[in-house]
């Protein structure tokens, strides 16, 4: 495979395309907990581009070897991303209507569990990237979910960074907004993968 230009641009457009929900849910965890240390930041950011990279390898992989079965799986992704994104919303945002103080330190924290949920139920989609670089050898399939794990990366640190910021100025109503946000990727990514 020849690692000119189009290779470069489709990949990152690829990286773009997918790495939305992420960015969003990015920033809703940021508002919900806007005292989180450096450290976990970059654990976010590093877990969404982990899966964002995974899943489209996966997706290759189904391709090259269980191609018809993988058809049959496709039609559940759209209703693991509510599930999830709608529990992990859901939880966020009663915890945010019951939390009584103005201290934004006292938020509830995201676990390691609701973490990888988040980057599952986000990147789910990327399974079928599997068929876009379908074409590609391994060696070219590995470099394209390097390339997507590097942009959503760069796409989803801003993110919790920024709701990080905004976290600080909302107080105790941040994991409220939060929860609204992961409950609307959720129908997001289902109404859109079922129309």
């Amino acid at each position: 495979m020849n690692f000119g230009w189009s290779f470069f641009v489709t990949n990152i457009m690829l990286g773009v395309g997918l790495a939305m929900d992420a960015f969003s849910v990015s920033l809703a965890n940021g508002l919900n907990e806007p005292c989180m240390r450096k450290i976990k930041v970059f654990a976010i950011a590093g877990t969404f581009a982990f899966f964002q990279a995974l899943m489209p390898m996966l997706g290759w992989i189904c391709v090259h070897t269980i191609a018809q079965h993988f058809k049959t799986f496709e039609m559940f992704i759209p209703w693991i991303a509510l599930i999830l994104l709608g529990f992990i919303g859901g939880k966020m945002l009663i915890e945010g209507i019951k939390n009584e103080t103005d201290d934004p330190c006292l938020s509830k924290r995201l676990g390691l569990t609701a973490l990888i949920m988040q980057g599952i139920a986000t990147s789910i989609d990327a399974l079928s990237v599997g068929f876009a670089i379908a074409s590609y050898n391994l060696v070219s399939a590995l470099f394209a979910a390097l390339i997507i794990a590097l942009v959503t990366f760069c796409i989803c640190l801003p993110g919790v960074l920024i709701g990080r910021s905004a976290g600080t100025k909302l107080a105790g109503k941040a994991g409220i907004l939060g929860g609204i946000i992961l409950i609307g990727i959720g129908i997001e990514i289902f109404i859109s993968g079922i129309f």
